[in-house]
């Protein structure tokens, strides 16, 4: 029987500021953050105007 892989999850909550270019900013150095170290983009849900829950995953 082979062992199937496992997924992990990540949430991150990302404060904006509502100035466009802030949060384009913020949210590229998010994303290249997590994909150098192995999580990929799942995600994402507005919790507010100002907050945005991200999902990231990776296999183990």
């Amino acid at each position: 029987m082979t062992a199937r892989p496992m997924k992990q999850y990540q949430v991150v909550i990302a404060k904006l500021q509502g100035r466009s270019q802030s949060d384009e900013e913020t949210l590229t150095d998010l994303l290249n953050e997590r994909e150098r170290t192995g999580w990929h983009f799942y995600s994402q849900t507005a919790l507010s105007p100002s907050r945005l829950m991200l999902v990231f995953v990776r296999e183990t």
